[in-house]
């Protein structure tokens, strides 16, 4: 089912038409899709539709950070060329700056099996150095384990020592105020540093419109800036009201409005 919609919303018909993506499958799929047996059948065929997009380059908001986001998008390249570039960056925001999303923009943009993104739940053994690994993207450094902190520190070593090679890395604070051991903190200031400061609401607004736009949505202005008065104005929290939302009006085939967006956080969808 994912890769039906996928093609569809790729059409570019779909922001020009008055109605929900669902009822484009009705008209085009309805033959081939076998009926739901059962209403867990049928939420799951509602999931699999509004699984949202993946996190891209292209489908980040760059705003004042445009020199981060180049020299992420070229970074593979710059390290095969000129194997002494700078090869460790150090990024950092408060919750929702979308350093995560940035870092696996990184990954999937990277050549296989040159880039490895490790987070928190990743195991030790992922920390070691690998000479075929040309990026190494770690996720919240600031809730690392220490003995992930010390794989980290040796990791950063064997990068800074081997050419070719680059770590990004990203935390919830600069440097000198980082909550993690000295020796990691110390390492993460060697490298370049990038703030990611949180969005303005009207850059909330464009990113909530282009990201319905990739899910094939469209809602008037009134929609974000409801959420933006009334609800929870972290990224995060609107992105999942988002998607939420996607899914909501995917189960009841109408299109996204206001008093749609209202119902759904009455109803508590899930």
């Amino acid at each position: 089912m994912r890769e039906y919609r996928i093609k569809i919303r790729k059409i570019g018909i779909l922001p020009d038409v008055g109605f929900h993506p669902h009822e484009l499958l009705n008209c085009i799929l309805g033959p081939l899709l076998p009926l739901p047996t059962s209403f867990a059948s049928h939420r799951q065929l509602i999931l699999d539709l509004g699984a949202p997009p993946q996190k891209t380059f292209e489908n980040f908001f760059a705003g004042t950070h445009t020199e981060l986001v180049s020299r992420l998008i070229n970074l593979d390249a710059a390290l095969s060329a000129t194997p002494n570039t700078d090869c460790t960056f150090y990024v950092w925001g408060g919750t929702g700056s979308g350093r995560s999303h940035l870092l696996q923009a990184l990954v999937s943009s990277t050549s296989r099996n040159r880039a490895r993104f490790i987070a928190p739940p990743s195991p030790l053994s992922v920390f070691g150095y690998d000479p075929r690994v040309a990026i190494y993207a770690v996720d919240d450094v600031d809730q690392l384990a220490d003995a992930q902190q010390i794989a980290l520190f040796n990791l950063f070593n064997e990068v800074r020592t081997s050419l070719g090679s680059g770590l990004v890395a990203t935390g919830n604070a600069a440097p000198l105020h980082l909550a993690v051991r000295e020796d990691v903190r110390t390492r993460l200031g060697w490298g370049l540093v990038f703030h990611l400061s949180e969005l303005a609401d009207e850059n909330k607004a464009i990113v909530l419109k282009h990201a319905a736009r990739e899910r094939g949505l469209m809602f008037t202005d009134d929609v974000p800036t409801w959420l933006l008065t009334h609800y929870r104005r972290d990224m995060p929290s609107l992105m999942l009201v988002l998607d939420k939302l996607d899914r909501f009006a995917l189960e009841h085939k109408r299109a996204i409005t206001l008093p749609l967006l209202r119902t759904m956080l009455t109803d508590g969808f899930k």
